[in-house]
């Protein structure tokens, strides 16, 4: 922030935006006060369990569980019904089996399904589209497309047999190009592209030889770097990989302790933001897991304590290894989101046991906020417990607004209500963090305009309001990336802090900065941001901007 100089005048001539005034973003919260975020019931019943989880650009979230285990507790609409010989359980469905809910207005309505989803994988493509790939049975190797739109009469549109591979518990990463890089899924060690045009599969012994006896190698993290290759986490091992020569670039050091972080241990991962201010570095960061066995143990009833410790490591450095920190407690089954200040939240889970039906023991009701830029012996901050266990099939995402939209918890084969330790969880709920409290009303900065479409190395102005401006150090503009959030990890999330280069008064408590677009797709990927003012580490409601090549 040092290059920021700011200058205080009158503009006299007016501001044309593409995208203007508060009413283009998401209405603040109803806020009260609080100093360890606050919880609130949104929906009771959206009539299925949120295994997966992706907001869209239109502020609106897919969610999603599997088809393949009977009805649900939501009727599809019209009279629709879904007719599927190859299904497991119920070949005539009446009922949904994914919902489109709207945080805005708290409203849902069904979506419809034709094949399973069960323990899929999906990112956003540059225009938008949500792409969903693979899934159980004759959902294996199908993908699925969502477009968004105004009528509502927007639906699911399947492709079957488009994927050369079925991919279950895969992990899909965008790439700068805009493509999508699908990778492994259960006993597949292979990886694959989206969009194809012809079917070709590449090998990927990677995750042939980081599997075990409980697998611990499924879903695995995957993390776009700056430099344009890939960050890959399996089981307790990791590497810098080169999916365009296939060809490993180098192996990083052994997470320290040896525990598994990979489902069915699940732990989760992100990459902390990266700052487009200065030379880019990137860490990577893994918390949680299950110690070997924990997976046989918890089948015999025997559940073991999870693991604390997080590892960071700087994949920039030239010879980085791990740093370990140690959480207030164990966790298993969590999500990690990156939050607009730049913290990370690590929300659901479980004390003891792993993923998988009724494996798991011990819920965790509270989230944790992790401050990656905090003291070392102060960074792991607990907040407010929920009233809700979330275990195995729960998910989380970020929404504009800064709240974390919470949803799901089905540790059993079926949707089960009674006489089980986790009954089946239909509700949405969310979590509002410290930042949304009403102590940071004077501080919080409201975004006026800015253009909806931005380009690389492009400057362009963003305009907001802020009652009680404190200076311009201050002041960051930051892009996070919707995540497409299931089992315990949030594929395609990123947060990049762009290069702010002035910050000028434009008149009472009206400020117009100007920022720098993204430097490389390496770093931002083209597609839709969530963009976010933040001012005295108060972040503003995002608005949607989408970077095109």
């Amino acid at each position: 922030m040092a290059a920021i100089k700011i200058t205080f005048f009158l503009l006299l001539s007016s501001i044309s935006h593409v995208t203007h005034g508060e009413e283009s973003q998401t209405p603040h919260p109803q806020k009260r006060r609080w100093t360890q975020g606050e919880w609130s019931v949104l929906q009771e019943n959206v009539g299925i369990s949120a295994m997966h989880m992706q907001l869209l650009h239109d502020n609106k979230v897919i969610i999603f569980d599997r088809t393949d285990f009977g009805p649900s507790n939501l009727r599809l609409a019209n009279g629709h019904c879904r007719r599927d010989p190859k299904d497991l359980v119920l070949q005539n469905d009446c009922t949904a089996h994914s919902v489109q809910y709207n945080p805005i207005n708290n409203t849902f309505r069904p979506l419809f399904l034709q094949t399973d989803t069960w323990c899929s994988s999906g990112a956003l493509l540059s225009d938008g589209t949500l792409l969903q790939t693979g899934g159980f049975n004759d959902g294996e190797n199908v993908t699925r497309m969502f477009r968004t739109c105004n009528d509502n009469a927007c639906d699911w549109e399947e492709i079957p047999g488009y994927l050369t591979r079925p991919r279950w518990y895969a992990t899909n990463q965008i790439l700068p190009d805009g493509r999508i890089i699908i990778i492994g899924g259960r006993r597949e060690f292979n990886y694959e592209f989206y969009p194809q045009k012809t079917k070709q599969l590449y090998q990927f012994n990677f995750l042939r030889a980081t599997r075990d006896r409980a697998e611990n190698n499924l879903y695995p993290f995957v993390h776009l770097l700056p430099d344009g290759n890939l960050f890959i986490f399996a089981n307790t091992r990791s590497i810098l990989f080169n999916y365009k020569q296939n060809k490993v670039v180098r192996e990083f050091p052994v997470i320290p302790g040896g525990d598994p972080r990979n489902y069915p241990s699940s732990g989760s991962s992100v990459l902390l933001p990266l700052n487009d201010n200065k030379p880019i570095e990137a860490e990577v960061m893994v918390c949680g897991g299950a110690p070997p066995g924990a997976f046989s143990r918890a089948t015999r009833g025997v559940f073991v304590q999870a693991i604390s410790t997080c590892g960071r490591l700087k994949v920039t450095d030239q010879n980085p290894n791990w740093v370990m920190e140690n959480m207030p407690m164990g966790r298993v089954m969590s999500d990690m989101l990156l939050l607009p200040d730049g913290n990370v939240i690590i929300i659901n889970g479980a004390l003891s046991g792993v993923s998988g039906w009724d494996l798991g023991r011990d819920p965790i009701m509270r989230p944790i906020i992790y401050r990656p830029r905090g003291p070392k012996t102060r960074r792991f901050l607990i907040m407010k417990a929920s009233k809700r266990p979330r275990m195995y099939h729960s998910s989380a995402v970020l929404l504009a607004d800064g709240r974390v939209l919470v949803g799901g918890s089905n540790p059993h084969q079926f949707y089960n209500f009674t006489r089980v330790l986790f009954p089946t969880d239909l509700s949405v709920e969310a979590f509002s963090p410290q930042y949304l409290s009403p102590d940071h009303d004077a501080t919080w900065p409201r975004i006026q305009s800015v253009h909806d479409a931005l380009a690389y190395n492009k400057t362009f102005d963003v305009t907001f309001r802020v009652s009680n401006f404190v200076n311009v150090g201050v002041v960051s503009v930051s892009l996070i990336a919707p995540s497409f959030t299931t089992h315990s990890f949030a594929m395609n999330q990123r947060m990049v802090f762009l290069k702010v280069y002035q910050v000028l008064k434009v008149n009472g408590d009206t400020y117009k900065a100007k920022v720098v677009g993204p430097s490389t797709p390496e770093i931002v990927p083209p597609g839709d941001y969530m963009m976010f003012v933040v001012h005295a580490r108060i972040p503003s409601s995002a608005t949607w901007v989408n970077i095109h090549l």
